[in-house]
């Protein structure tokens, strides 16, 4: 029987919902390209419903419970007394989001003496050190897809918040003001501009879908390129690399994985690639920039604006450059937890888990590591190595709340 420690995010504030503002979901049955999505056995929950968060537990405790067994379920992840600290070092599966990683680092993977699986409730799996699994032959999985439109939706709108600006112009509003000249002294129209993302898979490439109708001009740079067909299709401009992309765009959209090839791929050396004025939206992961580098662009002008969900680490600390800085657009990471994504990757968790204890092989697209070595999407996307150097400054937002 198995330990299965689960890291969820806090429940609101004012306690778990009790209502919702809609009933249930749309349903799909598969992403674009034809991928099916999760098809657990069984689910124990109501789709729509807070998942997520603690008391939601990914809808696990009876599926669990019920085989036998253990299921431990916290939000406390941070610093050397955390829940998630003690509790791991018997645990045999860790769960975590992206949206609140528990990170596993070198350090906590060695103190995790039975750990044989890590799995991502969404997509990314850069809170594990990936070369700590591969060494001690730790299974590593994520849900793809499960929230990649999610996340596509949430670029489109930051990309359109930034070049519009929206969200200073609302402020106005709220406050009740009425001062036009300064709302629109930072406002342009979208069309016609140049749109650039680093990566195009199923999250770059949905962004590229949905603002073609926007009369842009697109392109885009991915290690590995598009099928001609789409490439016309979208009227898309191919890049070699980020830095040949970087002059040509008014807008970048970062998209792409972090591993140690990408951390910090956008610093105060690459920015002096941009155009003046440009703007970044970054939902991939904080650690593709570097912090401080982000705050001077947009001091100097370099930058129009940064809009992004991601940071490092997280949560932020309260001290963290980018919650103050001059134009930006910053939530906390929430594109890919919408009620409507929770579903989706709570029932990939369930297939994932039932895979593992039924002996079943684990879906190709939901591997990062297996049997010593990046498998499945993540030979695809990934790189050996270790990303989480610096997330225990996390525990910072812990001690300031």
């Amino acid at each position: 029987m198995a330990k299965v420690l689960c890291v969820l995010y806090d429940d609101p504030i004012d306690g778990y919902p009790k209502t919702y503002a809609r009933d249930g979901l749309p349903k799909i049955d598969h992403y674009p390209g034809g991928q099916t999505l999760p098809t657990p056995k069984a689910i124990d929950f109501v789709p729509g419903t807070m998942l997520g968060s603690v008391s939601g537990e990914l809808g696990l405790r009876k599926y669990l419970e019920s085989n036998g067994h253990t299921l431990v379920v916290t939000s406390d992840k941070d610093g050397p007394d955390s829940v998630f600290e003690k509790e791991l070092v018997d645990a045999d599966i860790v769960i975590s989001q992206p949206f609140w990683p528990a990170y596993l680092t070198p350090e906590r993977i060695a103190k995790a003496k039975n750990l044989k699986l890590a799995l991502t409730a969404g997509i990314g799996s850069d809170h594990v050190d990936l070369q700590s699994a591969i060494d001690r032959n730790i299974t590593v999985a994520e849900v793809t897809y499960c929230n990649s439109i999610s996340v596509a939706e949430h670029v489109v709108m930051m990309i359109l918040g930034l070049v519009r600006n929206y969200l200073p112009a609302h402020d106005w509003a709220r406050k009740g003001g009425w001062n036009i000249a300064d709302c629109v002294a930072h406002s342009y129209d979208l069309e016609a501009m140049s749109v650039g993302t680093v990566a195009a898979g199923r999250i770059g490439l949905a962004v590229l879908r949905r603002l073609a109708p926007f009369d842009v001009k697109l392109h885009y740079t991915d290690r590995h390129r598009l099928p001609e067909s789409v490439e016309k299709e979208l009227n898309l401009t191919w890049h070699d690399s980020p830095k040949d992309m970087y002059p040509h765009c008014d807008v970048v959209t970062l998209n792409c994985p972090l591993h140690p090839e990408t951390e910090h791929m956008v610093n105060d050396e690459t920015l002096k690639l941009f155009k003046r004025g440009a703007y970044i939206v970054n939902t991939a992961r904080g650690k593709l920039c570097d912090r401080d580098a982000i705050a001077r662009a947009l001091e100097n002008g370099q930058l129009a604006g940064y809009a992004g969900d991601v940071w490092f680490p997280q949560p932020a600390p309260a001290d963290h450059p980018w919650r103050t800085m001059a134009w930006n657009g910053m939530t906390p990471h929430m594109s890919g937890t919408s009620l409507t994504a929770q579903s989706r990757y709570a029932a990939g968790t369930r297939e994932i888990l039932e895979c593992f204890f039924e002996g079943r092989a684990i879906r190709d697209e939901y591997l990062i590591v297996q049997g010593g070595n990046l498998a499945g999407v993540g030979a695809h996307s990934y790189s050996k190595g270790n990303a989480t150097g610096g997330s225990e400054e996390a525990a910072k937002f812990k001690k300031a709340s």
